[in-house]
């Protein structure tokens, strides 16, 4: 089971697109920035969502400096592909990054790619 927190502008919104897509392995829960890396340094979370209105700065800022940039990946407002969103996590990325606009659309993406990932 992986669990992913959702934090930034649009968590709610991420964690109903990831529940609307009824994935089996995959828990979400609402989280912040501090919150969110706090669970992943214990291991209390597996993953972390961020977004905001870029994608590039807010949503993931803090992370990347408590946790380190090898851990991070921003999309910025980039649609990924699955496959890349695989290359990322088998390169030991944990903590993503994207436009709250594009939450639609990159969301299942990553969801998908970490359910495959196992």
């Amino acid at each position: 089971m992986a669990k992913i927190l959702t934090g930034g502008l649009g968590r709610s919104e991420v964690a109903d697109t990831l529940a609307a897509l009824g994935l089996d392995g995959l828990e979400v829960a609402l989280s912040n920035d501090m919150d969110g890396a706090t669970k992943l340094r214990s291991g209390l979370a597996d993953y972390y969502l961020g977004t905001c209105l870029t994608g590039a700065g807010a949503s993931l800022g803090l992370l990347v400096g408590l946790l380190g940039q090898p851990l991070c990946h921003t999309f910025g407002r980039s649609v990924p592909t699955e496959e890349q969103v695989g290359a990322l996590l088998a390169d030991g990325k944990r903590v993503f990054g994207f436009a709250a606009d594009r939450i639609d659309a990159v969301a299942p993406v990553v969801a998908r790619a970490i359910v495959a990932h196992g």
